[in-house]
């Protein structure tokens, strides 16, 4: 694998591909940055074949990197066998300054260092330039003594303008297994541009029509632009030599699939980014014990019962956690921790959110996996950014996010989520889900693995939650998003939609204004996102026009009025929390059954 980790270089990157072979025909490279081209100013994953993930934001390519390294270790202690080594590959990593400077970078390569991932090296292009200038002002670590400290081989002083010495370097850092290898390059940014080359006005900016005359005299390259000679296409045109290295590698699996075809046989499959033929029947059977149990436990509970009941059947699934494995419940019975050599399912990042999730994002790319991760959801907030990456590159993962509100209680404000649940709705992309009991998590949980064209946050209780009686319709409209949960005894006058620990709020507040004869129907909306994906029969049938609405959430307002409407109300909490016990701050917040029966009738009035 190949990941261009300082994105801004994109050009070199698609240059390569097309002098390689790859389908990129020089018409995209003149259409660089340009509105659907395969060229965009970043490379971005699915528009072009060879790149590998989408890079632009600094230190998350490294970092991906470190995901696809760790990756192809599992899967190889988990495939190969004696004389089958059909996983085998080095994840070759470019990056520079830029991305040695954001604090991802430290969290990635020391895990890099401490897994001892052997396969993993990184061209660090040391030109000493970022956008601002001459980086002597603003970074001066000793960046082979840091990259030492974390456990890599580092191959300093590299002349990163020398085939020769980058060549030598690369078998040097080959020939050591046990550690990951950083090769020091020392370049000069825009190098042959004799009047702008070292300084930062070739970072980020066009040469301009005088500068490239110069460097073609400069270089003495005298062909038309785009022009690319035939015997110096030949020199550069790969195809052949991987036409021939993928007919051996098949024939090297052909052989492994007649040793092994069981191991072959699931090697395709998770390969193919497919789950077992009978996952559905599979998911049926634990709903209907889940049904049956009827647990009144926290939804990380639920959820944990869940990644027991699914991970037998998922062996592709690879947990952790940031330093919190027994907060989130992420582990299982069948856990085992990732280390320093060999498999593992279970990976312990430290407290590393933000290099956790962008590792995992590396990790759902190379194939072969499913990563999930938690933590708090407060501190989604430090993995924001990879989020966004996994929403925007349309993968895979699964990103758990326990003690979901003030209901966590006593921990206070700084550890209590409001707009985070809000904010990871507004995610392009991202389904969302808040589960309100035992079902509804299981749900979530199949959902977010049978997704394949994007990440799933789930947002789980610190506290216990009731379990909700549903009819097997009911379990089934769970996976639109949003369903009628409770029906008005009569003609509804008034619907309440909740979420997550709110949903046993709207049902208490429903029972009360029965009592006073006010119909009311409950809506439990696990995903608005799913729920808006709907068609619109669907969604006027769960909430038909004319009825007065109420929403309650344990988090920000805003969101919810696009479902009630400026004249509905909403029960939320548009302030940061408290440090008491979670009745109290229930209470405090005016977050009780009374409230929401309260703004029921002030509808009616």
């Amino acid at each position: 694998r190949f990941v261009l980790s300082n994105g801004h270089g994109s050009m070199l990157l698609y240059a390569l591909l097309h002098l390689t072979g790859y389908d990129l025909p020089i018409e995209e490279l003149k259409r660089f940055r340009q509105l659907h081209s395969k060229t965009p100013g970043h490379p971005e994953y699915g528009y072009a074949p060879g790149i590998e993930t989408t890079t632009g934001p600094l230190g998350q390519g490294i970092t991906n990197a470190v995901g696809m390294a760790l990756a192809e270790r599992l899967l190889a202690a988990e495939f190969n066998r004696p004389g089958h080594e059909i996983v085998d590959h080095h994840t070759w990593v470019f990056l520079g300054d830029g991305c040695l400077m954001e604090g991802i970078s430290h969290e990635a390569c020391s895990l890099a260092g401490t897994w001892k991932l052997g396969k993993l090296i990184a061209f660090y292009d040391d030109n000493d330039i970022s956008i601002d200038g001459h980086v002597g002002g603003w970074f001066t670590d000793d960046t082979p003594k840091r990259f030492e400290a974390y456990g890599w081989q580092v191959i300093r002083d590299v002349q990163g303008h020398d085939p020769v010495a980058i060549e030598a370097a690369i078998q040097q850092a080959k020939a050591d297994t046990a550690r990951p290898t950083l090769i020091c390059c020392k370049t000069v940014i825009g190098a042959g541009a004799p009047n702008k080359q070292d300084s930062h006005d070739v970072h980020g900016a066009p040469l301009g029509a005088a500068e490239i005359e110069a460097a073609r005299a400069h270089i003495g390259w005298n062909h038309p632009a785009f022009e690319i000679p035939a015997e110096i296409r030949a020199e550069w045109d790969a195809r052949n030599k991987g036409a021939a290295l993928e007919a051996h590698w098949s024939a090297s699996f052909g052989a492994y699939r007649t040793a092994f075809p069981e191991l072959a046989a699931d090697f395709e499959r998770r390969m193919a980014a497919e789950l077992p033929a009978d996952w559905r029947e599979h998911v049926d059977s634990v709903l209907a014990q889940v049904v049956d149990k009827a647990e009144t436990i926290a939804s990380r509970k639920a959820s944990q019962n869940t990644i027991e009941a699914f991970a037998p059947k998922l062996p592709e699934l690879l947990g952790g956690s940031a330093d919190l494995a027994g907060s989130n419940l992420t582990m299982w019975s069948g856990s085992k921790s990732v280390g320093s050599e060999g498999g593992g399912n279970y990976v312990h990042y430290g407290v590393r959110e933000f290099g956790m999730a962008a590792i995992a994002n590396g990790i759902a790319l190379h194939g072969g996996l499913i990563p999930y991760t938690a933590t708090f959801l407060m501190f989604s907030e430090y993995a924001r950014n990879a989020l966004r990456m996994a929403a925007l590159m349309k993968i895979r993962q699964v990103f758990v996010f326990t003690h979901d509100s003030i209901g966590l209680g006593e921990d206070g404000p700084t550890h209590q989520p409001v707009e985070q649940t809000a904010s990871l709705r507004l995610m392009p992309n991202m389904d969302t889900w808040r589960p309100c009991d035992t079902v509804e998590s299981a749900l979530a949980w199949a959902c977010a693995l049978e997704r394949i064209d994007g990440p799933s946050s789930l947002c789980f209780s610190r506290q216990n939650l009731p379990f909700q009686a549903r009819s097997a319709d009911q379990v089934a409209a769970i996976r639109r998003g949003g369903y009628v949960l409770s029906e008005a005894t009569g003609a509804p006058q008034v619907v309440i939609i909740a979420t997550g620990s709110e949903v046993a709020l709207a049902i208490a507040a429903q029972k009360a204004l029965a009592g006073e004869g006010i119909a009311v129907r409950v809506v439990s909306m696990p995903s608005t996102n799913v729920f808006d994906r709907q068609d619109a029969a669907y969604k006027a049938e769960v909430l038909p026009a004319g009825l007065p609405r109420v929403a309650v959430e344990a988090g920000v307002t805003d969101g919810w009025y696009k479902y009630v409407g400026l004249e509905g109300r909403v029960i939320g909490l548009d302030r940061f929390g408290e440090s008491a016990p979670a009745g109290e701050l229930f209470k405090y917040f005016g977050i009780t059954a009374e409230a929401v029966a309260e703004a029921v009738k002030s509808l009616l009035k």
